[in-house]
């Protein structure tokens, strides 16, 4: 609506004609117009006709301009504290004259900017995360991230991910599985791994993820129990991770790099396992150490280190490529030498002489020889015929073997009569029973590393965008080079040296470095950095995953875990890291303990999708994340297939990681809920409920786990039919069917006499509830005063820890117009009550204008006008009724007020970010208000205001004698009827004091409407000044408002608090009415005193 304004800006105050102290009926003598209802304001070319009476000459007129005549000294000295005030005042100095109607509670709830002033850093602000805090009140000051996503999160999960089961493994699980199923056990590792990458993406950028990783982001979002479990979980992967990959590297250089540093060596082939897994524990010992030293010297030579085995992963691979593309033009030389169809090893078989020794009992010719070895002819194969020789129809199925059997190639002929080879002759024999769940758990471990970058958080630029993008893309591109390596080995390797696990059928060379291009060494001395660079990494990150679990204090015999060098370094965790790593080198084998990581991951990666999915499924108001590729199905797959993986993969490992991480979860818990079994479900129930609600009573809730428990105040009429029925939609819309919704009303009367329609005012708030589908309870009180019952109700309502927190309630319709002051005065009693008691308040004004649930918003703005900070409601509300069809497709504007002094465009960047961290999309506007004069307007607006109220105290005053006098002749009548009045002067002074005369003398004094002299005393009113200042404030944040939101669907709006004094109470009323002028639809909003958003997660 159109709204016309004009400041008046005098620079003294003789320079405002007479203003002067008239009546609302002023209008009729001039050509002004001054109403309650509109903003056109006073046009002032004809002055206004002064009351006679008003003024004198001299300077000591009553204009409100003179609000005070200093003659001390024999000059008028006129102080103007309503309009150009340039003397000092102290109010005006401390508090700002635009946000007047807030500054009585400026201590606890501050002006946006002074908050925004904080935001240097958004880490600087209040918290929900109070350990963070001391954290960083304590450590020094950091410098400000710089890493992007490609250095910080691409690169880390590439080499974490990338490892040693690539370079040793992978040839021989396509081998054994066959193209098909190895491209099958790729996709679903592959896919676990994706799945649960988009679960902590959203997870990740639901706020800010400090050092821990998986252990933070579960711990904050399943709590300690699953966190601690899952943590610790995580932290023995990664620890067995490190072993396997020290072992990787020891097998690298004794079985290809330095053969004959081995220290044990065997006779006899039976004994060539044992002995070769005894040198891998010596090696691997001592490399665990050295490792273990360079990690305590000083993890910034790691970090150096990490980019140069980096480096050597990305040649390793690329040599494979080329090399594949190569073979098919000119296939590498690596013949093997086969016996009917089995493969010869040919280190052994150097002339004929010695091929007759092995299969045959002397050197003579006619000595007994094996029947195979006289019944099959030697031959030559290639072992790499390369991309174009059609050698992929032989590997695309499987060919699992059993532990001794040899590698057999099915496509050559052989004599069926063959005897069991022995092991004394020169076949490759399989070392291991093969299957394809076997394969799967090896295989797993070279997927995982996905965390990585969720770990560098704090290195980060813009980590809530880089966390996702590139962990996604490091898992896109390691899962095609996956793929598309199953499908070049099978299409360019020979299926004998598939299978052939340490390469002995081509002279002991790794088997992916025959592929390679331009030599085999390229990727045997790559493959050995690489790997002893992840081994380093897992050595590094593991004590510092350890360090943060016991720092969180939840494992009391961690506790000791939690300390280290001065810098921070977990010297105590990197020693325990070392002796369990030890562990998984004394195995010694890699085929071995890559199922063992395997299982402490899939559990890890499993719990990680399962936060996601419930907090999806449960809808928290602090769920935001800002990653929005995520649903609670994909969660939910990604959580099956990690449980179905760890039972494929050894279903003994399984059920041993998971007793572990229930032994760690009962041991944290230690508090268990009692068994209460009863009547069966039900029982099961009530215990349940029970235990939650004593769990909800150990202490407040964090702020992250603040959601609007509400308490919805309605008023019955005397037909018990609910007056404004809209509040429950609204209250229904901002749930969302989610939390604790309590429904209450009062009843006036005595209880006793009144119990039938409480139950009947009951029913119909229940009825209510199930037309609006609101999931709730219904409370119904009575008590003789409104406002009793209402207090009452807001003490007393909820159980234990099941309490309301947020107050709505509707605003007094037509207040001015009621002949009943208490709607009004029970309103604000109400806003008292509830600042009391700490809790939220929701006004919404003109309820009835509000959509009701079939009535969607296809359009338009939720406009916030964030004025004070009152512990972030204003953030969070909008974000809620967003969850609701109602307001889905409304957009989000945030605007705040600046005053002359603040740096406005400081502010809204640094609300811009504080806004990013909170994960909350928005327009955001910084409303500048200049430290404008006081307006005429503003000024007969609160003339009027005091007038009236003046006048409704005075008809309240006369309303009262007349009740007084009658009830007075009543008692007099009365007594003379019955003869029994015998009147003393002393009864005459006590019972007949209130007589005729008094009466009428009363009436001129005191009544303000009966005599024009009295009329005019009321007229004589001038406005206090704190009331002109608060009027000016709701003035021009109206004026402001209006202008910017006339067109929003809803207005949210700091409630200012009521007066300390309670004179004022009528006054406040008419400040919040002037707010909100002009506005279809507001939501009043007034904070609980506590912080209920928060930029972690």
């Amino acid at each position: 609506m159109a709204s016309v304004r004009f400041t008046v800006t005098p620079t003294k105050a003789e320079d405002l004609p007479g203003l002067s102290d008239t009546s609302p009926d002023i209008s009729s003598r001039s050509g002004a117009r001054v109403r309650f209802g509109s903003r056109e304001s006073v046009n002032r070319s004809d002055p206004l006709s002064e009351v006679s009476g008003g003024g004198t000459a001299g300077g000591g007129g009553d204009t409100p301009e003179h609000s005070s005549v200093d003659q001390g000294d024999g000059n008028s000295k006129i102080s103007s504290v309503y309009i150009n005030n340039t003397h000092g005042v102290d109010d005006d100095d401390f508090y700002d004259r635009n946000l007047a109607l807030f500054e009585e509670e400026m201590d606890t709830r501050p002006k946006v900017s002074s908050l925004l002033n904080r935001l240097a850093n958004y880490t600087n602000l209040t918290q929900g995360a109070k350990e963070h805090e001391e954290a960083e009140s304590i450590g020094e000051k950091k410098k400000s991230p710089q890493m992007g996503t490609f250095m910080g999160v691409y690169l880390p999960c590439l080499q974490n991910i990338f490892g040693v089961i690539l370079f040793l493994r992978l040839t021989w699980v396509v081998g054994n599985a066959g193209v098909l199923q190895g491209l099958c056990i790729v996709f679903v590792c592959c896919c676990c791994t994706m799945l649960t990458a988009i679960s902590m993406s959203a997870i990740a950028t639901n706020g800010v993820v400090p050092a821990g990783g998986a252990y933070f982001m579960i711990s904050r979002s399943l709590g300690p129990e699953f966190g601690g479990a899952v943590g610790l979980c995580f932290y023995l992967g990664t620890t067995f991770a490190g072993a396997m990959y020290i072992l990787g590297a020891i097998e690298i250089l004794l079985m290809y790099i330095a053969p004959k540093a081995a220290i044990f060596e065997s006779k006899h082939p039976e004994g060539e396992g044992a002995a070769m897994l005894n040198n891998m524990r010596v090696y691997g010992s001592i490399c665990l150490l050295l490792m273990s030293l360079l990690v305590f010297v000083g993890v910034k030579y790691v970090n150096k280190l990490a980019s140069i085995f980096l480096a050597c992963v990305i040649v390793s691979i690329v040599s494979i490529y080329v090399g594949a593309l190569v073979s098919a033009f000119k296939p590498p030389q690596f013949p093997v030498c086969m016996l009917g169809n089995r493969t010869i090893t040919p280190a052994l078989v150097n002339e004929t002489t010695s091929i007759w020794k092995l299969f045959c009992d002397g050197p003579e010719l006619n000595a007994s020889c094996d029947k195979y070895f006289n019944s099959n002819n030697f031959s030559e194969i290639a072992g790499i015929p390369g991309l174009a020789s059609g050698v992929i129809s032989e590997n695309l199925w499987s060919a699992y073997l059993s532990k001794g059997d040899v590698v057999e190639k099915g496509s050559l002929e052989s004599s069926v009569d063959a005897h069991p080879a022995s092991t004394h002759q020169p076949y490759v024999f399989a070392d291991i029973t093969t299957s394809f769940t076997l394969l799967v758990g090896i295989f797993f471990p070279s997927v995982t590393g996905i965390m990585a970058g969720s770990n560098r958080s704090g290195d980060l630029k813009d980590a809530q965008r880089s966390i996702p993008i590139g962990t996604i893309l490091a898992i896109l591109t390691t899962s095609i080079v996956y793929l598309t390596s199953v499908v070049l080995f099978g299409a360019c390797i020979e299926g004998v040296v598939l299978r052939d696990k340490f390469g002995d059928s081509v002279k002991g060379n790794l088997v992916v470095g025959t592929l390679a291009w331009p030599s085999p060494w390229v990727i045997v001395i790559g493959s050995f950095f690489s790997t002893c660079g992840a081994g380093l990494q897992s050595l590094t990150g593991a004590p510092r995953l350890l360090q943060a679990i016991a720092k969180d204090n939840i494992i009391p015999f961690l506790r000791v875990f939690g300390h280290g060098k001065a810098n921070g370094e977990p010297t105590w965790a990197l020693l325990l890291t070392a002796l369990i790593a030890e562990l998984g080198i004394l195995i010694a084998s890699l085929d071995l303990v890559a199922p063992i990581l395997t299982m402490f991951f899939l559990m890890c990666y499993l719990f990680v999708n399962l936060a996601c999915g419930l907090q999806t499924l449960l809808r928290t108001p602090n769920w935001r994340p800002r990653f929005s590729y995520y649903h609670w199905t994909l969660s939910f797959l990604g959580m099956t297939i990690c449980l179905a993986l760890m039972f494929i993969s050894s279903w003994y490992y399984a059920i041993v990681a998971m007793v572990i991480a229930g032994m760690i979860y009962k041991y944290i818990e230690y508090h268990g809920a009692e068994k209460e079994w009863g009547d069966g479900i039900r029982g099961l129930s009530l215990s349940a409920a029970r235990y939650a609600l004593l769990r909800l009573e150990e202490g407040p809730p964090h702020t992250k786990n603040w959601r609007p428990q509400v308490l919805v105040l309605l008023k019955l009429d005397e037909d018990a039919h609910v007056k404004s029925p809209r509040l429950l939609t609204f209250a229904s819309q901002l749930k969302a069917g989610k939390g604790l919704t309590i429904v209450g009303t009062v009843v006036s009367g005595n209880f006793l006499q009144s119990y039938g329609e409480a139950l009947a005012a009951e029913q119909t708030l229940k009825h209510l509830m199930d037309k609006e589908r609101v999931k709730g309870f219904c409370q119904c009180i009575v008590a003789q005063k409104p406002r009793e019952g209402i207090s009452h109700m807001i003490q007393s309502s909820g159980l234990g820890g099941m309490k309301p927190n947020t107050v709505v309630m509707g605003w007094p319709h037509a207040w001015r117009q009621s002949e009943d002051p208490q709607s009004w005065k029970t309103f604000i009693n109400t806003v008292r009550v509830t600042t009391a008691a700490h809790l939220a308040l929701l006004v919404p004004k003109n309820i009835s204008l509000f959509p009701s649930n079939s009535e969607p918003c296809t359009e338009g703005y939720i406009d916030v006008w964030w004025i004070v900070h009152d512990g972030g409601m204003l953030m969070l509300l909008p974000f809620l009724l967003r969850q609701h069809k109602v307001w889905r497709k409304c957009g989000m504007r945030i605007f705040t007020v600046a005053q002359m002094e603040d740096n406005s465009i400081q502010m809204k960047k640094d609300l811009a970010t504080f806004l990013y961290h909170l994960r909350i999309e928005a327009e955001v506007e910084v409303v500048e208000m200049h430290d404008s004069d006081i307006s005429a307007y503003t000024y007969e607006r609160t003339l009027m205001m005091e007038q009236r109220s003046q006048m409704l105290r005075q008809m309240r005053l006369s309303k009262s004698d007349r009740e007084r006098e009658v009830s007075l002749a009543l008692i007099v009548c009365e007594a003379r009827a019955t003869n029994r009045i015998q009147i003393s002067e002393h009864h005459r002074r006590v019972q007949m004091t209130w007589t005729k005369e008094k009466t009428s003398q009363y009436r001129a004094t005191h009544s303000g409407c009966s005599t024009p002299e009295g009329f005019r005393d009321m007229l004589s009113i001038r406005p206090d000044h704190s009331n002109v200042r608060r009027m000016h404030t709701a003035v021009k944040l109206n004026e402001v408002i209006v202008n910017k939101s006339h067109d929003a669907r809803l207005v949210l709006l700091n409630m200012p608090g009521p007066p300390r004094n309670p004179d004022g109470d009528e006054n406040y009323m008419e400040f919040l009415e002037v707010l909100t002028e002009g506005l279809e639809r507001v939501l009043l909003v007034r904070g609980g005193g506590s912080e209920v958003i928060t930029i972690y997660s």
